[in-house]
């Protein structure tokens, strides 16, 4: 109702030529000024605000499609991967043991103990850590 008054105080309303009962238009010597989306007024263009800083020509520019190889996009980690597996100081990739986390009390402690070391993970799964830990410095000749 605030924005309706405040037009209606502005400039006198045009009515449309299809009838008494069209739409109430403003009229066309009314011109409001660009706002953005929070109301604030939107910046003029460059002909009527001078810029301190020199503006380049208006040129044509064209868009290229570039190769992600090119660019070097950057890879993402698989977050459950790096919390399950590290790399030690040699360059091996470590994991923990399954099956120390619930039903302990029928286990024996010589098991439990060996559950709680780390185990280095086997040659043949490098490829699917590596895959899911890109920055991972791994040393592929490690033991």
């Amino acid at each position: 109702m605030a924005l309706s008054l405040s037009l209606a105080r502005a400039a006198p309303l045009a009515v449309s030529s299809a009838g008494a009962g069209a739409r109430r238009l403003p009229a066309a010597s009314l011109a409001f000024p660009p706002k953005s989306f929070f109301g604030a007024p939107l910046a003029a263009t460059g002909a009527s605000v001078a810029s301190p800083l020199p503006r380049k020509p208006a040129t044509s520019t064209s868009f290229a499609v570039v190769a992600a190889g090119k660019k070097g996009y950057k890879m993402k980690t698989h977050k459950a991967s790096a919390k399950r597996f590290r790399v030690t100081g040699r360059g091996k990739i470590v994991r923990r043991c399954a099956g120390k986390q619930h039903l302990l009390a029928k286990k024996s402690t010589k098991r439990k103990k060996r559950l709680s070391k780390m185990v280095q993970v086997n040659k043949s799964d490098y490829d699917n850590v590596t895959g899911a830990l890109p920055y991972l410095k791994v040393n592929r000749k490690a033991d």
